[in-house]
């Protein structure tokens, strides 16, 4: 509408813009017809063509179907008048879920960017791929061009190039990948019924062989090259001296290879098989599409068998062993080895002195050591709940995260670091080092003050000027063991609200577990634009940008906080027997260990593999 009908009154306007619909004589206009449309069925023209097959497995009865597939299209373009064959891209052994590795396939569509192909023939949506987003993504690439690259799915009969085809490929690309993905349920509920009827997979592994039934059985050749590996180990040698030890006799690894690293010896060492047991589903795989595993951290049940076979190792030598490969880096640090220890007693009863750089115990060992003074969780909510002089059931303890501010007590974990805030150091007033310890039966750290000489103690902060300033602080044992108790996400930021509590001289700092701040960092993906005059093959930049997300647990939705009659929240409130000595600083007691080496038993070792040594040969 131009500014003067904007003057103009309704009714003149519209009589003005039905005057300009009317339009003009059409005996005057020159009709420039389009491009007739040929079906590709009827059309002859030349293209260039290469053909797409993949099997998705390297096993060896799919070899016929692998070869079959090439044969035909050989053929299937030869008949076809316009066709000239490119070549077959085949990718054999390889998932059609994800396009990495898919060697073949990417080399087909940097042949096709390059100009070099006209169409693409496969047999099926689900042999191109079978992820819905990677299929219409790479067609629709294909299409874009300035030259359109078509493909040709024979079974479904669908070509890409005509009008109809991307919501139809949409549809069936889908099919596709729900079909996968059943496939892969299928054979995790599969696994998991073998796993909990203690049938397990035992892949190839030196020291074993199978016998006709499948069991391992001891390999007499292998078993020595395994002995030796533990027995240098336990003995001051480390993963690159055995590793040029075995290589110069020429050993063979199960593969047969006589090139040893220190990345082959750590993987002899920390398998729990060559002790005799199994332990099942170490690690798995979160999303069918890309088949990235990862560890286990309670994501899955895992399945352990003690004595499952005969071990090549005693399992205190493979524990020992364990834990020396934590000390071999722990004692860069000139620190005493720590010793697993817990307090006894006081209002710190069952919590664990940590060393925040150790790595060398074990969940499993934590929360055995916290209630070996303390009991069960369930054992010590029975007692809290007699000890309770109030009935607290309904109540909820509300939150500090609703009422959170820079003045409430706050730590934060991640990338193997953690950082208190300022108001933690104001709370301790004039406290610089602090010992942390761990309850992972209540799932808590608590935070007492120390002195410097402590093996333990954190340097959390330095005053300086009557004012604090906080230091961030390396804590890659802590940290892993945490993200395994909690089975945290990797990746994520967690942050805690701290409870200081103080009884005369006593101070004392609580951090809940189960309830941490998550921030994640996430990746948003701009959509490109596209250039008033786009040039042919110019590359699109993608702009991506990192948004900061704080995330709560789903539970918080329909509730002010955690019940107040659970064990977490009356746990300090029913202890009045502390009421008079709370006895903070009390010493934690250590555990008696049933892994130590005597020298005796280390000379022992040496001599034995001193002895196995004797027959082996030096390569020339």
């Amino acid at each position: 509408m131009t500014d003067q009908e904007k003057q103009l009154s309704n009714e003149e306007r519209k009589r003005k813009i039905r005057e300009r619909y009317k339009g003009v004589d059409r005996d005057a206009l020159e009709l420039i017809p389009a491009r007739e449309i040929v079906s590709f069925n009827e059309d002859t023209s030349f293209k260039r063509v290469a053909a797409y097959c993949r099997v998705s497995t390297d096993d060896p009865n799919q070899t016929s179907s692998y070869e079959l597939q090439k044969n035909h299209y050989e053929e299937y373009i030869k008949e076809h008048p316009g066709w000239e064959l490119v070549g077959i891209y085949a990718d054999e052994g390889i998932s059609g879920t994800s396009l990495a590795h898919r060697e073949e396939f990417n080399r087909m569509l940097e042949d096709c960017y390059a100009g070099k192909i006209d169409l693409i023939v496969t047999k099926s949506i689900s042999r191109f791929a079978r992820n819905t987003v990677d299929a219409i993504s790479t067609v629709r690439k294909l299409a874009q061009r300035s030259n359109p690259v078509g493909v040709l799915f024979e079974t479904e009969n669908l070509y890409t190039l005509n009008q109809t085809s991307e919501m139809i490929l949409t549809v069936l690309s889908a099919a596709a990948q729900e079909e996968s993905h059943t496939k892969s349920e299928i054979m995790n509920i599969s696994i998991e019924h073998r796993f909990s009827r203690g049938i397990f997979l035992t892949p190839e592994l030196l020291g074993f062989d199978k016998d006709e039934d499948g069991n391992l059985v001891i390999n007499g050749e292998e078993a020595e090259t395994v002995k030796v590996i533990f027995y240098l180990y336990l003995n001051g040698f480390s993963c690159n001296d055995i590793a040029g030890l075995l290589t110069e006799y020429g050993r063979k690894t199960k593969l047969g290879n006589t090139k040893w690293t220190a990345g082959s010896i750590r993987s002899v060492l920390q398998n729990e098989r060559h002790c005799g047991d199994v332990l099942a589903r170490k690690t798995w795989t979160p999303s069918f599409l890309d088949h990235k595993s990862r560890k286990n951290n309670n994501d899955r049940n895992q399945y352990r068998l003690r004595d499952h076979h005969e071990a090549i190792v005693s399992r205190d030598v493979f524990r020992a062993a364990s834990r020396l490969q934590a000390f071999r880096w722990y004692c860069t640090k000139n620190r005493p080895l720590p010793v697993l220890s817990v307090v006894d007693d006081g209002i710190l009863k069952g919590y664990v002195p940590i060393d925040k750089d150790w790595t060398g115990f074990s969940p499993e060992e934590y929360r055995t050591a916290s209630e070996s003074c303390m009991g069960t969780k369930a054992e010590m909510a029975q007692e809290a709940a007699d000890a309770a002089r109030l009935d607290l059931s309904g109540y909820e303890i509300v939150r500090a995260q609703f009422f959170s501010t820079i003045q409430n007590p706050a730590l934060t974990i991640s990338n193997g670091k953690m950082r208190f805030n300022t108001a933690c150091l104001k709370k301790f007033q004039d406290v610089e080092y602090v010992e942390l310890l761990l309850n992972s039966v209540n799932r808590c750290i608590a935070i007492r003050p120390c002195e410097k000489e402590n093996p333990n103690a954190i340097h959390w902060g330095r005053l300086r000027e009557s004012r604090w300033y906080v230091s961030q602080v390396s804590c890659r044992g802590l940290a892993r063991t945490l993200f395994d108790i909690m089975n945290w996400e990797d990746g994520v930021k967690y942050r805690f609200r701290g409870e200081f509590i103080q009884n005369g001289e006593d101070k004392l700092m609580l951090f809940q577990l189960d309830e941490p701040e998550m921030i994640k960092v996430e990746e948003i993906v701009l959509p490109p634009q596209e250039a008033d005059e786009p040039e042919e093959n110019a590359d699109v930049t993608e702009v991506v940008i990192k948004k900061r997300m704080l995330v709560f647990p789903e539970e918080w939705e329909n509730s002010f906080g955690r019940p107040a009659s659970s064990l977490s929240g009356i746990q300090m409130l029913t202890q009045e027997h502390y009421a008079k000595d709370w006895d903070v600083l009390r010493p934690a007691r250590e555990l008696d260990g049933d892994d130590v080496f005597t020298a005796e038993k280390l000379q022992g070792m040496m001599q034995e593999t001193e002895k196995i040594m004797e027959g082996w040969t030096l390569n020339e």
